[in-house]
């Protein structure tokens, strides 16, 4: 049949068409068509997807759920897990695989399934950067990363996924400033970058994201002022860039967003004033907070209007003045306003409590910390009975407790302390069954503890010092098995100590009673007390033997039980307390001789055994070595000792006793004639030692400075704030330039209050005379009285203008913008590991006796102005000396966990000796540490996997992927075959030192040899 000259025409068409198709799709490299496959290719991107899953696929480097193993060739990739596909084209629209313990990092195939809308992985553990090529999704809608350990900065090119709504990348470790070109994302709903470690300010192109709903920049190190022009943003509900370093007034604008619910500006540096109309412009506030800034003036009356208010936080800063009604408030949950200085001192000071009574679901009330003044008003009994924790401590509070606190049945937290709150403890206070926690102390509370604290079942807490309270230590406590800190001292309490008291085993950090009228002796039941850490019956009327039973108290570190009538020797019983830190017996009618297993607690630092009745010779080894720690005077019985106790010389007749009573033999004329012959040979064989020690001082180092309270007092000028550089548990550090010198120094103030820091001053004391070029110098140590007679003890080191490793790795929120930037590069981290190898090499194997440092961690390694590392602080150092060497390993056992978690060596946590291989560990995680630029704490290490795990995955093929991103940038710029090799080799160091086994670490000598080898190839002479 013949065509038509239409047919032919249209056949024509067709023909040139499919030519035109045929050369967009070579226009688009679709290289390698044919005829035949044309159709097939056209609508094939499917394929695209699949390769782009499997890819991503190929970058997970753990997957415990199995997550990954449906996705292979038995079932099409749209039933993959996490994998959804559209109808019409068969392509990858959402990929969500959250909450799923995947462990790896994000593949660059990911900008591939360019039809995906919804990317979620949140909730894993995924690392690494954000890949670039995210920014082809022009589709996406809903990007989801948050809770992983992804690094880097926010790619530059997702600001072309213009459709994005959704954008969560919450808890991760985001670098860099927060780009101005979100701002062109102006379909963006919400926007949440908190708990991250981004720099700079806020954008104020963030102004023209009109549709966001909530923005949260928590948690990062932002600085700046927060932009007068967010108060643009009328739909947002939810506004939080609390725990940051912003700085500046709060803009008025802010206040003006009547849509907002959740308000956190909390934990910055904010100046300005709460404007009076708050609670009219924002009418919806539900969460506000602004604790811990620097904002002024009064509160504003208006907040009673915001009637759906749940919780109110204002704690923490400047504001003062008599508090409004808050009758309106009938939803709030939470009120905060503790460290301010509200109250004019006046009786009406608390009239405010009275109004919460119609907030009927109060939780949490806490208005400690203040200048109220006033009677604690009855009206507290009509708050909410659904209140867990009022707090009022540190305010002027007078009054009686009102009987009708029995009504808040749910009360479980009951700070009243620092008050001057009279009167008897309400005996209805048995009745608040749920109570937890009572802290009373500071106050003048009379008459007796009542009865009905024994129903207090589950007390945990009960703190009644430092009042006038009488009678008798009720029995019922021995009810409350729960209570793990008892402290009743400084009351005028009687009579004996209860045995029930004894039998509460669940005590475990203190038991306090001194300094009150207890009589009689002290029971039996003291030895069940094994997990107790600090026992204190001093300053009582105590008497008879010290019970053997004491000895069972193994976990103690702290005993006093001075300035009581106890008689008889120290019990032999004694010995097994090998933890303990200080010992106080002093002022008893104790006798006998000081036992010899004193000398072997080697964490004794303070020994008070004065004005007793004990004889014999005073031991010159352990804790006796050293004057400042030891205390003996007023036995004038005693006799030898090291020169500095100011003892007279033993005699004979004393040193034959001794020696007879530790033998156990008949006192006969041969005997003496031997025991003065053996004492004797003794002396002059010490006199030998000494004169032999006397000229090996290789760790000792120049003279001492000679400073005292007043020259450091002026160095600091007077212990100002601007000169702190920072403070802890043990104490403060202020720098201080000597005027006599002009000398920079670290002045480290101890707090006396802690006991533990008196520990860390003598543990440093010893540590005086080591010195090495890698170990931070200590000038001097102070030990005296301040201008007010309270106790002082200082320690001096040399300045140290670089701060520590641990700013320079890990920059926290609270630097400066030129510090902001700083980073320590491959060859630096080189040097400091080496130096630090160095001081343990020299801690360790040539000092004259070994020395452990226990608590080595990038914040103890300091830099000097040359960037030379210095390891510092010996608050925990071990000093093992010949008489210490054979020690069992149950005093490690009673010592617990020394160092600090992440970097304390597995073995101590089970009780192992103490050893220079447990530094080594230690030294091995930090090397881990310093190269992938991650802690051992970090969120990704849990559940078994560690950065000992992470590192061994990945060497040697992988290396690149755990390196630290600064380290990695500068490993491209330079040639990454120029460090691969380094790389690896300090890892294998790294690896070798923080094994598990301590039998399978190096040495220290052997880790110096390897990293200056590595240092060599680094820069070759």
């Amino acid at each position: 049949m013949e065509l038509s000259s239409k047919h032919l025409k249209m056949s024509s068409s067709f023909f040139f068409v499919y030519v035109e198709v045929l050369f967009l799709f070579s226009c688009f490299n679709l290289q390698g068509l044919n005829l035949l496959g044309l159709a097939t290719h056209v609508v094939s991107g499917n394929d695209t997807d699949q390769q782009a899953l499997l890819e991503f696929k190929a970058k997970i480097t753990g997957d415990q759920l199995g997550v990954m193993q449906s996705w292979n060739s038995s079932m099409h990739f749209c039933q993959w897990h996490g994998v959804t596909c559209g109808h019409r084209h068969r392509r990858v629209t959402r990929l969500e695989l959250q909450y799923l313990k995947l462990v790896g990092f994000v593949s660059p195939y990911i900008g591939n399934l360019s039809f995906l809308r919804v990317l979620n992985l949140g909730d894993n553990s995924f690392h690494n950067e954000i890949p670039q090529e995210i920014g082809r999704l022009r589709r996406l809608e809903i990007l989801q990363l948050s809770n992983n350990s992804i690094s880097g900065k926010i790619p530059s090119n997702l600001s072309g996924c213009s459709k994005l709504t959704f954008v969560h990348m919450r808890g991760n470790q985001l670098t860099g400033e927060i780009p101005g070109w979100l701002g062109l994302l102006s379909n963006l709903k919400l926007l949440s970058l908190s708990n991250n470690s981004l720099r700079g300010s806020i954008p104020l192109s963030l102004w023209n994201l009109s549709s966001l709903v909530k923005l949260s920049l928590a948690g990062n190190g932002l600085s700046g002022a927060i932009p007068e022009a967010l108060g643009q943003l009328k739909n947002l509900s939810f506004f939080s860039v609390t725990q940051n370093a912003i700085s500046g007034n709060i803009p008025f604008s802010i206040f003006n967003l009547s849509n907002i619910r959740d308000f956190d500006i909390g934990e910055n540096k904010i100046r300005g004033t709460l404007p009076s109309d708050l609670g009219i412009t924002m009418p919806n506030i539900e969460f506000f907070s602004i604790s811990g800034n620097q904002i002024s003036g009064k509160f504003p009356i208006s907040i009673s209007n915001a009637s759906n208010l749940r919780t109110l936080q204002v704690s923490k800063n400047k504001l003062s003045g008599n508090l409004p009604s808050f009758e309106k408030l009938d939803k709030l949950s939470t009120f905060f306003i503790f460290r301010n200085h509200f109250g004019s001192g006046g009786a009406s000071d608390l009239n405010f409590l009275c109004s919460f009574t119609n907030a009927t679901k109060l939780k949490h009330l806490h208005i400690g910390e203040n200048n109220f003044d006033g009677v604690l008003p009855e009206c507290i009994s009509n708050l909410s009975s659904t209140l867990s924790f009022f707090i009022i401590q540190k305010n002027k509070i007078r009054g009686r407790i009102p009987t009708g606190i029995e009504k808040i049945i749910n009360l479980e937290v009951l700070e009243v302390s620092h008050n001057q709150l009279s009167g008897s403890i309400p005996l209805v206070i048995g009745k608040l069954h749920k109570l937890k926690k009572i802290n009373a102390k500071y106050n003048f509370l009379s008459g007796a503890i009542p009865h009905s604290v024994g129903n207090l079942t589950m007390l945990t807490k009960l703190q009644l010092d430092s009042n006038n309270l009488r009678g008798n230590i009720p029995l019922s406590l021995g009810k409350c098995e729960d209570l793990v800190i008892l402290d009743l001292s400084y009351n005028n309490l009687s009579g004996s100590i209860p045995r029930e008291v004894f039998g509460l085993s669940s005590l475990s950090i203190r038991l306090d009673l001194s300094s009150n009228y207890l009589i009689g002796m002290l029971p039996i039941e003291v030895g069940n007390l094994k997990n107790l850490g600090e026992l204190d019956v001093s300053q009582n009327q105590l008497s008879g033997l010290l019970p053997n039973s004491l000895g069972s108290c193994e976990s103690l570190e702290y005993l006093f039980l001075e300035g009581n009538l106890f008689k008889g020797p120290i019990p032999s019983s004694l010995c097994s307390l090998r933890g303990l830190t200080s010992l106080d017996i002093a002022d008893n009618n104790l006798t006998g001789e000081i036992p010899e297993f004193l000398v072997s607690f080697g964490s004794l630092r303070y020994l008070n055994l004065s004005f007793n009745d004990f004889n014999g010779m005073i031991p010159i080894e352990g804790v006796f070595k050293n004057a400042t720690a030891t205390f003996l005077e007023g036995n004038s019985k005693l006799c030898g000792g090291i020169p500095e106790l100011h003892f007279s010389k033993c005699n004979s007749k004393t040193s034959i006793k001794r020696s007879s009573n530790s033998l156990k033999l008949k006192i006969t004329v041969v005997i003496v004639i031997l025991g003065v012959t053996s004492v004797f040979l003794f002396l002059v064989i010490l006199w030998l030692r000494k004169k032999k020690e006397q000229p090996t001082t290789s760790c000792a180092g120049n003279s001492l400075l000679k400073l005292s309270y007043r020259s450091i007092l002026k160095a600091t000028d007077g212990f100002s704030s601007q000169n702190l550089v920072g403070s802890g548990s043990f104490g403060s550090v202020y720098k201080g330039i000597l005027q006599e010198s002009g000398i920079v120094v670290a002045v480290k103030v101890l707090n006396l209050l802690n006991r533990r820091a008196s520990r860390s001053f003598i543990a440093e004391c010893e540590a005086l005379n080591i010195r090495h070029r890698n170990l931070v110098k200590v000038l001097t140590a102070i030990s005296g009285v301040d201008y007010q007679g309270n106790g002082f003890k200082a320690l001096v080191y040399e300045f140290m203008e670089n701060g520590s490793l641990e700013d320079w790795l890990h920059p926290s929120a609270g630097m400066n913008e030129q510090e902001t930037i700083k980073s320590l590069n491959f060859s630096q981290r080189v040097n400091v590991a080496v130096d630090v190898a160095h001081a343990l090499e020299y801690l360790h194997h040539h000092c004259e006796t070994p020395v452990i440092h226990c608590d080595l961690k990038p914040s103890n390694i300091l830099l000097d102005e040359e960037m030379v590392g210095r390891v510092s602080d010996f608050g925990l150092a071990k000093i093992l000396f010949a008489d210490r060497l054979n020690q069992s390993s149950s005093q490690s056992n009673s010592l617990g966990l020394r160092g600090t978690i992440g970097y304390a060596p597995p073995e101590y946590g089970m009780g192992s000796e103490l050893s220079t291989k447990g530094d080594v560990y230690s030294y091995g995680i930090l090397l881990l540490e310093m190269f992938t630029g991650k802690r051992p704490t970090d969120e990704m290490f849990k559940e078994g996997f560690s950065l000992y795990k992470f590192v061994v995955a990945a060497l040697p093929e992988r290396v690149i992927e755990i390196m630290d991103p600064f380290l990695l940038q500068e490993g491209v710029s330079q040639g990454i075959d120029r460090h691969l090799q380094c790389w690896n080799s300090i890892y294998e160091i790294g690896l070798t030192c923080s094994a598990e086994s301590p039998s399978e670490r190096m040495g220290m000598s052997d880790v110096v040899t390897k990293l200056c080898s590595i240092k060599d190839k680094l820069h070759p002479t």
